[in-house]
């Protein structure tokens, strides 16, 4: 029997060995030892089989995709890994630069300095502000700098972006979609007027989507294509057959989901910009098939991959919303800000005065703010033949109509030979905005719509060398919600466009 705390005395150890379990009677101590490593072998390896077995048979939990950024450029479109750090997004901002332009880096101790193209830019290791050109710039979280590479918060790159390029960039963040330049494709929807079974998009560029079809849906994906909202992001067609379609974004890729009670298939003209989508009995001899999209890249390297894009599109006019970003405007009410109504009112009046022929860019087109020297540089270089100024106003009724104002010109303000005074460079523009104003102000009379012409001192009007103007909205009565209605704000985007084309040829042919 075992001592009393369990232990064994020398006796009971060996009788203990001779009568143990699996060990014949009687056999010695050393015999029964080994006897009991073979057994223990036999029972590891039954062990490690099943392990490997249950390794192979029970799935693990997958690892999340790798997010990537789709940049879309007048020089490349090309894609870069999102890094997640910090429980956020960030981008090597050497790798974003580097298709783009002449550009390097080096690392001092926690300073990084980035020379792109002639622009100089500081940035010191887990600081949230960085100096690009001698001016500080915030970003959103923390600079970081990992092996000699510098990486940026991605909710950074709207305001990053312009003091190094020159002019403007827009992230669509949650879609991690970004254009620098004046790079999107735009597009109009509508139903065949002859044939409601038939829906024609028009694209402002080549397209070659995707297409993929499921019972009631056939859905468009633009992989590698700059292709953007409309005004709206649902549109509705008035037809029983294809009743409406819905624009969305994800995961670097734009989507255009198209509703039916039809099966549907594509066709593409020759040059890219139209897609057709009609009945397969609809679809005539002639229709060309739809354009096989290349499957996206199974595995993305660090080093950007670059395609060559198409030449930069030219403007007739440029709509720029005003604020944005931290700049919220005017409260207009506890829950809706100026910036929301301007940008909106400026997606909607891009589709109006696009649906018209005349080729539109919002400068504005996403939650960033852009200086009044900023607005005016983009304008100016740009060559359009007008400038539109969109705001918002809780205050008064209607729509208010504004051309500049110059100050007084002085003996020191020359501007005479080749440069012009910035204060006053829309001078040998004002009759043309003028005429541009009081053609918007009569189509949005037409339109029952309260309206008053105004000059006022306003920048950057001040400083646009081509036709501007600055379009106030109010709302039609009392209720500051009506500034967000769907309705009103068509209703004065398409007045403001009617006006707009009434003049095209006054203000010139588009550059």
């Amino acid at each position: 029997m075992p001592s009393i705390n369990g232990a064994f005395t020398r006796n009971e150890k060996a009788h203990a060995c001779t009568v143990a379990p699996g060990c014949p009677t009687g056999r010695s101590p050393d015999r029964y030892n080994r006897f009991c490593q073979l057994q223990a072998c036999r029972t590891l390896r039954v062990a490690f089989v099943l392990a490997l077995f249950l390794s192979l048979t029970i799935p693990l939990p997958a690892a999340p995709p790798e997010k990537h950024l789709s940049v879309y450029s007048t020089v490349a479109n090309y894609s870069l890994p999102i890094l997640q750090r910090q429980g956020r997004d960030y981008v090597g901002l050497l790798e974003l630069l580097e298709p783009l332009g002449t550009v390097s880096a080096k690392s001092d101790g926690l300073r990084w300095r980035l020379h792109y193209n002639n622009v100089l830019g500081e940035f010191t290791v887990d600081k949230t502000r960085a100096r690009i050109q001698g001016r500080d710039a915030d970003l959103s979280a923390k600079f970081l700098l990992e092996n000699g590479r510098g990486l940026v918060p991605l909710a950074s790159l709207n305001a990053l972006l312009p003091r190094f390029l020159g002019g403007p960039a827009s992230l669509h963040e949650e879609s991690a979609r970004l254009f620098v330049g004046n790079v999107a494709t735009h597009f109009t929807a509508s139903v065949a007027p002859d044939d409601p079974s038939r829906l024609v998009f028009q694209f402002t560029a080549p397209v070659n989507p995707s297409v993929a079809t499921e019972p009631g849906k056939l859905h468009l994906t633009f992989n590698h294509e700059p292709v953007t909202s409309p005004a709206s992001p649902t549109l509705t067609f008035g037809s029983k057959t294809i009743p409406s379609a819905a624009y969305s974004e994800a995961h670097g890729a734009a989507e255009i989901t198209v509703t039916t009670n039809i099966p549907l298939i594509a066709s593409f003209s020759s040059d890219g910009r139209t897609v057709t989508l009609a009945p397969a009995k609809s679809q005539g001899a002639t229709s060309a098939p739809p354009k096989p999209s290349p499957p996206p890249p199974q595995n993305v390297q660090t080093a950007p991959s670059v395609a060559t894009s198409s030449n930069p599109r030219r403007y007739f006019a440029i709509v720029d919303a005003s604020h944005g970003g931290a700049d919220r405007g005017e409260a207009l009410s506890p829950t809706l800000a100026e910036k929301d109504v301007t940008l909106a009112f400026a997606r909607r009046l891009r589709q109006e005065l696009e649906s018209r022929g005349i080729t539109t860019l919002v400068l504005r087109d996403s939650d960033a703010n852009l200086s009044l020297d900023e607005r005016a540089f983009f304008a100016n270089t740009t060559h359009a033949a007008v400038y539109i100024a969109l705001h918002a106003a809780s205050s008064g009724h209607g729509v208010r109509v504004y051309t500049a104002l110059l100050p007084y010109a002085d003996a020191s303000d020359d501007s005479r030979g080749p440069f012009r005074s910035w204060p006053t460079a829309q001078a040998g523009s004002i009759p043309l905005s003028q005429a541009a104003a009081a053609s918007v102000a009569e189509a949005l009379k037409k339109g029952e719509i309260t309206i008053r012409t105004l000059s006022a001192p306003l920048r950057p009007l001040n400083n646009i060398v081509t036709a501007a103007i600055a379009v106030e909205v109010a709302p039609p009565a009392s209720d500051v919600s009506a500034l967000a209605a769907p309705d009103y704000q068509q209703l004065i985007a398409g007045a403001i466009a009617n006006g707009i084309n009434a003049v095209r040829a006054q203000l010139g042919a588009a550059p």
